[in-house]
């Protein structure tokens, strides 16, 4: 079934032995609030910006392949983080966290029939958008990676 091989995809990313040996919840839970929340330079972003900005691109196409349209912000959720404390930190974790089990369950109710459905708002398939949120995921995870092996 292709639904599930595409949860096994999605899931491995997060939390799994993905052939790319790093992991989105691995990756994280080793970076402190005070590292997430520093910028390379004035205008980049930050490792803590990044993962609101995944979780939020992952909120937005859930809710859209459920049904809703949805614009993406002028910001593209890329968004100043007002509280830099640790207990914010686990709370942006957190979140990262409950996306990843609201899409598993959407995946359990995902029949391959669906894939050939289509978005309104842009005429995506659906097969389509898994994969780029998907791909959306490995790419920020590399930056994360990087991100996080820097001094500054």
């Amino acid at each position: 079934m292709e639904t599930q091989r595409l949860k096994q995809e999605f899931s491995q990313l997060y939390d799994g032995d993905p052939w790319i040996d790093v992991t989105l919840k691995q990756t994280l839970h080793e970076i402190s609030a005070e590292k997430a929340f520093k910028e390379i330079a004035e205008g980049r972003n930050s490792i803590w910006e990044i993962v609101n900005h995944v979780t939020e691109w992952r909120r937005m196409l859930l809710k859209r392949m459920l049904g809703n349209m949805i614009s993406v912000p002028e910001d593209n959720f890329i968004r100043k983080i007002e509280d830099p404390s640790e207990e914010a930190w686990q709370r942006t974790l957190q979140d990262l966290e409950e996306t990843q089990q609201e899409w598993l369950l959407f995946f359990d109710s995902l029949k391959d029939e669906d894939l050939e459905k289509t978005y309104p708002g842009n005429g995506q398939r659906f097969y389509y958008l898994i994969q780029g949120i998907i791909q959306h995921d490995a790419y920020h995870l590399g930056q994360i990676v990087l991100l996080s092996k820097l001094k500054y």
